[in-house]
């Protein structure tokens, strides 16, 4: 992050001005364009600084209401903060250079760090939400523990919500997606790269709520289907969970 923000045009010293009033022909061309970089500088710097975050994506529209997901509310009891909601916070993250390699380095870290196991193999059982405390969890888990890490580093909880997909095969999956100024991003266990949704090739079904307990549906918006990136890991398992 730190060369990305760094790699900036350097700002030139320019000549006194009685040099440039009496200097030779070189001395004065040299600080005319000593003054032009210094009037670009900024917008170089800015330019580069935006070149460090992702394109503008669309916002993915709510069209109403939807029911939770059951094993959600077994989150609920169990670690309420989770699912609480303060209308205070705000409602989409300024996506800045830093917050962009934040998220990308948590995603990373997490997918790397946690096995993915269902929670049929790890519970006995068909569904199950809560922490990878042992280093291990399914989809869901893995996304709750991004979200409680970038909460801990200021991130609002308001605007990072779970969110329930069909897959390319039509199998349910849980990610998290993101809420910015620059639209909506999903973070995912099953890549390391951070999509906007519009290209993961998934079909929104619903997610937690903004402004309370109550989900959101997105209508079975569809994104178009993607190739896999080379940074691209496929883990974890399939949670059966559109139909809960």
């Amino acid at each position: 992050m730190r060369r990305a923000l760094e790699r900036t045009t350097a700002c030139v010293r320019l000549p006194n001005a009685s040099d440039i009033d009496r200097g030779p022909a070189r001395l004065r061309g040299a600080a005319l364009f000593g003054l032009i970089a210094l009037l670009l500088c900024p917008l170089a710097a800015r330019a580069q600084t935006l070149a460090a975050l992702p394109s503008p994506t669309k916002i993915l529209a709510v069209t109403g209401k939807a029911d939770p997901i059951r094993a959600w509310y077994g989150l609920c009891r169990d670690v309420p903060g989770e699912c609480g909601i303060n209308p205070a916070e705000l409602a989409t993250i300024a996506l800045t250079p830093e917050v962009w390699q934040l998220l990308l380095r948590v995603n990373r870290e997490i997918n790397e760090g946690i096995q993915a196991l269902s929670d049929r193999d790890h519970w006995g059982v068909e569904d199950r939400w809560n922490f990878p405390d042992d280093g291990a969890g399914d989809c869901e888990d893995i996304q709750l523990l991004k979200r409680k890490i970038l909460i801990e580093q200021g991130l609002p909880r308001r605007a990072m919500r779970m969110t329930v997909v069909l897959d390319e095969e039509g199998g349910g999956h849980a990610v998290m997606m993101v809420r910015t100024d620059r639209g909506d991003f999903i973070l995912d266990n099953r890549r390391m790269s951070i999509l906007p949704w519009t290209q993961t090739g998934y079909t929104y079904i619903k997610a937690e709520g903004q402004d309370g307990m109550e989900w959101m549906s997105f209508g079975g918006a569809i994104a178009p289907i993607v190739t896999a990136r080379n940074d691209e890991q496929p883990s974890g398992s399939t949670a059966r969970l559109a139909s809960r």
